[in-house]
C-alpha cells in the first residue's frame, strides 16, 4: 500500500473526538496519564491518516491502559513485550501507523532487552513512555528511574540503585529520535508527538508525568514558576537560552556544557550552544545535562524538546529491500532455502 493510500479520505475532517472510545478511563485524578492521553487524541488528527490505519499496543501499568480509550484497533499485552508485538505487527503490515504506551518500569525493566535491540533495529514506531519513576499499578515499588533515595515499599530505607538516563540509554542504543515533554505542557506535548509521529523510524518521546498516589510531586521542582529557571527548551537552529528573564545560556568549553549570564558576561545569543537535533555529539552531552555535577558548577538545566532526530533505515525497509533482492536473484524455494550450499546428505 502506498503512502497515499494512509491518507484520510475526502469528507469532514477527524477530530479528537474521533479518537476518544467509549470506555472511561481508570486512572487516578490528578494522574499525567490523563492529559497525555488527550493530547495522543488531539494529534492523531493532524497526521491526515485513516483511522482504521491506527493501531496501538502497549505492556502492563496504568499507562498500558491506554489502548482502551483511544478508538483504533489496539493490542493490550503483557508485561515488557509490547515493543516486540509492534515490531512484528510493523514489519508485517509496514503501512500501519503504530503506536505504543509504556512506562518506566514497563519499557525499562522488565522489558530493557527489548527495549535497547529495538532502538537500535529501528523500526518505524511511534513510542510513547510515561516515566512517572514509579510502580503505579502494582502499588509503589521503586522503578528503573526512581530517585536515588526515596522511600518506597521495597526500598524502605531508600533507593540505592542509580537511575537510567533514558535519554543516553536511548541515543547509546543507536535510537533515532528522543524527544522529552512534561505532561501539564499540552501545547508544547501535541507539537512534539505530531513530530515524532513524521519521524521515519522508531521514535521515543518520554513524558514525565504525575502519579499523585504513590510518587506524588516527584517533578514539582518544574512548576511554572520554576520552569524557567530549571529547562531549557531546545527549537533547531536556535541558542540554548533560559531563566525567566531569558538572561541565562549555555555554552560549550570543549565538550563541557557551561552555565553562563549573557548580559553580565558581554556576551551574545550567537556565542552560544546553537542547538542542532541531528548532532549526536552534541545530543549525547545534552542527554546528560540531569546527571550529577562536580565541583562549583552550576546545576544545568533539563533539555525539553526534540534532543536527537536522525534519518536511519528501518528495519521493516530493510527487510523487505533484502527479500526484494533474494526474489530478483531467483532465490528458489523455500526447501532450497533451508538447503543452502553447503548441506550433505548421510547415506
Amino acid at each position: 500500500m502506498s503512502d497515499t493510500e494512509l491518507l484520510a479520505t475526502a469528507g469532514a475532517p477527524l477530530t479528537a473526538r474521533d479518537f476518544a472510545s467509549d470506555q472511561e478511563p481508570k486512572w487516578c485524578p490528578g494522574c499525567g496519564d490523563h492529559a497525555v492521553l488527550q493530547q495522543i487524541k488531539n494529534t492523531l488528527p493532524d497526521l491526515g491518516i485513516k483511522k482504521e490505519n491506527f493501531v496501538f499496543i502497549s505492556g502492563i501499568g496504568c499507562s498500558s491502559r491506554l489502548p482502551y480509550y483511544v478508538s483504533t484497533y489496539g493490542v493490550h499485552g503483557i508485561h515488557g513485550r509490547a515493543l516486540p508485538m509492534a515490531t512484528g505487527l510493523k514489519t508485517a503490515r509496514p503501512e500501519l501507523c503504530v503506536w505504543v504506551a509504556t512506562g518506566d518500569g514497563d519499557a525499562l525493566s522488565i522489558g530493557g532487552n527489548h527495549f535497547i535491540h529495538t532502538l537500535r533495529r529501528n523500526p518505524d514506531l511511534n513510542v510513547v513512555l510515561f516515566n512517572n519513576e514509579i510502580y503505579g499499578l502494582t502499588k509503589g515499588q521503586y522503578s528503573p528511574t526512581t530517585k536515588l533515595g526515596l522511600r518506597t515499599v521495597t526500598s524502605p530505607s531508600g533507593v540505592i540503585d542509580h537511575p537510567f538516563n533514558t535519554a543516553s540509554l536511548t541515543i547509546g542504543s543507536g535510537g533515532s529520535f528522543f524527544a522529552r515533554a512534561f505532561d501539564r505542557d499540552g501545547k508544547f506535548l501535541r507539537g512534539v508527538l505530531t513530530r515524532a509521529a513524521k519521524h521515519k523510524g522508531m521514535s521515543l518521546v518520554e513524558v514525565y508525568q504525575n502519579c499523585p498516589i504513590f510518587n506524588n510531586a516527584a517533578f514539582e521542582a518544574f512548576t511554572p514558576e520554576n520552569k524557567p529557571d530549571l529547562t531549557v527548551y531546545l527549537e533547531q537552529g536556535n541558542p540554548l537560552v533560559f531563566g525567566k528573564s531569558g538572561n541565562k545560556g549555555i555554552m560549550l568549553d570543549g565538550f563541557r556544557p557551561i552555565v553562563v549570564d549573557i548580559e553580565q558576561q558581554g556576551l551574545s545569543t550567537s556565542d552560544l550552544w546553537i542547538h542542532d537535533e541531528t548532532d549526536l555529539n552534541k545530543a549525547s552531552i545534552l542527554a546528560r545535562f540531569t546527571d550529577d555535577r562536580e565541583g562549583d558548577d552550576e546545576p544545568l538545566p533539563c533539555p525539553i524538546g526534540i534532543l536527537f532526530a536522525q534519518d536511519k533505515v528501518t528495519y521493516e525497509d530493510a527487510l523487505t529491500g533484502q527479500i526484494a533482492a533474494a526474489q530478483a536473484k531467483g532465490a528458489g524455494t523455500f526447501e532450497e532455502l533451508l538447503k543452502g550450499d553447503n548441506s550433505y546428505v548421510i547415506k
